[in-house]
């Protein structure tokens, strides 16, 4: 039934490009592994264009269904691409021998894959599998991509329940978040694939379907059954899940990561203060954060700090709520560290702790004025680009915006800010 089609999983290619800029800087010619390839459309994107030129990468693609592997085979052929494409026969929930050392791949792909109960995990199949199996396979800076169906509401109905459960048990992004921090990653990007993406896999699906209806025995009488009623669920419960797709990068001990961060404490309020105090030496930003502790604009839970070896507080970052043309948007400020501690990554560390925690609230754009040297590694750009302005004159490298859910659109206006900024 699903032989000849383009994808296994609901994809696009622009997904797979958005998702591949959101690595980073790759080596010149990558080292990939597809895992759980199908077809293999990602494996022939990525030979064709990974790596720090564009100029392509070198692609290990594996899958356990043969015919999958000659679909691809033959494809990157015909593309000019077969020297690039190596396709194994194998396990993905078990994989071992000299093609599977560790730290053989600079990236780590599973596009729809991770969860797949076809393959024989020693452990249950599923994202915290794949997170914990998948990382010894990274080389030293290497990043691992997946998308992973998810919740998209809080309550999903018991319709939604009832086909889902009994199969894969769903989190939500803030749950997915969570547990790939808890394994020892960072996150570098977050992208909530299109309904798009779903038509580019479901439509070629539904017309085989029709096509096959009638035809073959019990078991292909089952398995039209079966992919009907997963056709109609989507249907009509479509708005309650959906794939996101997860950029991640394990956490080493010289990247800044190590240290500890989390939402401040009350008991935390003076030490938050004193860094404040000590990274800017004038007490405006310090007032600043005390005013907005006391104004409307204030969102517990966005308020960070990093912890030290002996548990002070090294580092503090801030997010309170500010409008662009009257749609709700984030501003990152202030962001301090403690200067014996400048350089040392604990205020990256905190930046990226609390975006996580932005996104996972579901908070769309985050602003901030600040060093366009500095922000850009967290995935600020100008926010000039989106139309969003500053209420005062300011260098247009130095106003940047975060767009941390790029399916919603984004506001463009005059940014307007939190009245203790007194702008």
């Amino acid at each position: 039934m699903h032989h000849g089609l383009p994808r296994q999983a609901p994809g696009s290619d622009a997904s797979t490009r958005h998702l591949l800029s959101l690595c980073g800087p790759l080596p010149e010619r990558p080292r990939v592994l597809d895992l759980g390839c199908g077809p293999g459309r990602s494996a022939l994107l990525l030979a064709a264009e990974a790596g720090a030129s564009g100029t392509g990468a070198e692609v290990t693609a594996v899958d356990l269904h043969a015919p999958f592997l000659d679909e691809l085979r033959t494809a990157a052929a015909a593309r000019g691409l077969a020297g690039r494409v190596r396709t194994v026969e194998a396990d993905m929930g078990a994989l071992t021998g000299e093609d599977f050392e560790d730290g053989s791949f600079d990236l780590v792909w599973a596009e729809g894959s991770a969860y797949a109960p076809s393959y024989r995990w020693e452990v249950p199949p599923g994202f915290d599998a794949a997170l914990a199996r998948w990382k010894r396979l990274l080389a030293p800076g290497g990043t691992l991509v997946m998308t992973e169906c998810q919740w998209s509401v809080p309550e999903p109905s018991a319709g939604a329940r009832a086909f889902w459960d009994p199969h894969y048990a769903l989190r939500t992004t803030a749950g997915n978040l969570a547990a790939a921090q808890a394994a020892g990653y960072r996150v570098l990007g977050v992208h909530e694939l299109p309904d798009s993406d779903w038509a580019e896999y479901y439509g070629p699906l539904a017309e085989r379907v029709r096509a096959l209806s009638g035809a073959g025995g019990p078991a292909m009488a089952r398995a039209l059954a079966a992919t009907r009623e997963e056709l109609d669920v989507r249907a009509r419960h479509g708005h309650e899940y959906g794939y996101t797709g997860y950029v991640l990068r394990p956490v080493s001990a010289g990247d800044g990561d190590a240290w500890p961060a989390r939402p401040e404490a009350a008991a935390d309020v003076a030490a938050v203060r004193e860094i404040n105090l000590a990274a800017f030496g004038t007490p405006l930003e310090a007032d600043l954060v005390d005013a907005l502790r006391a104004d409307g604009s204030w969102l517990p839970g966005l308020s960070y700090v990093a912890e030290a070896p002996d548990g002070s507080v090294a580092a503090h970052a801030l997010l309170t709520r500010c409008e662009v043309d009257g749609a709700p948007a984030l501003a990152l400020a202030p962001v301090a560290a403690d200067p014996a501690l400048q350089r040392s990554g604990a205020g990256s560390s905190v930046v990226r702790a609390l975006l996580a925690a932005a996104r996972a609230r579901g908070e769309s754009l985050v602003l901030v004025l600040g060093h366009p040297e500095y922000y850009p590694r967290f995935g600020f750009v100008p926010a000039s680009h989106f139309g969003i302005r500053a209420p005062f004159e300011v260098p247009d490298e130095a106003m940047m915006a975060l767009v941390l859910d790029d399916s919603r659109p984004v506001p463009a206006g005059t940014i307007r800010y939190p009245a203790p900024f007194g702008v």
